[in-house]
């Protein structure tokens, strides 16, 4: 048994080698696993294959093939996924992929926009490196009450 690429924790063989073998990705979630396992294999054609044509324009092969030459792989995580089931036409998956460039470690964060056309899922797009929204911190004044509700100064509390 060979563990696949993409970090699924399932055999390659009944998970994204399919895939790459020509099956159709079932989710736009198994199609972003399958397009790490090219990125990490050097699996051009697959991943020409699977981008949406406006793509196209944006898409610099040559740099990627360089990428893809002096990578190292070292695991994926799927973060977060909104629609892209086997019953959807979008879908965006959110994940990081873990490299090794030059030696050196890179976090590729991506929200990633999948497109189902003529029962194939196909990468549209991504927001490289998204930001949730802000967050709000309430600043809690020593005299003030402790918000752990124990009824105790923040300071005598847990500001002590």
């Amino acid at each position: 048994m060979t563990l696949c690429p993409c970090s699924s924790g399932r055999d390659f063989a009944a998970c994204c080698g399919p895939i790459l073998d020509g099956a159709q990705a079932p989710t736009a979630e198994a199609l972003m696993r399958a397009r790490y396992c090219a990125f990490t294999s050097g699996n051009m054609a697959f991943l020409d294959r699977t981008l949406a044509v406006e793509s196209h324009d944006d898409y610099d092969r040559e740099e990627l093939l360089e990428t893809i030459q002096n990578a190292k792989p070292l695991g994926l995580e799927v973060r977060h996924t909104e629609g892209g089931g086997e019953n959807d036409s979008t879908g965006m998956v959110e994940f990081i992929a873990r490299l090794k460039v030059h030696g050196e470690p890179l976090l590729h964060h991506e929200k990633a926009v999948f497109r189902k056309e003529d029962g194939n899922w196909i990468y549209v797009d991504g927001e490289v490196g998204p930001k949730g929204p802000p967050r709000h911190v309430e600043k809690v004044g020593r005299n003030d009450p402790c918000p752990c509700g124990s009824g105790k100064k923040y300071k005598k509390c847990c500001g002590a």
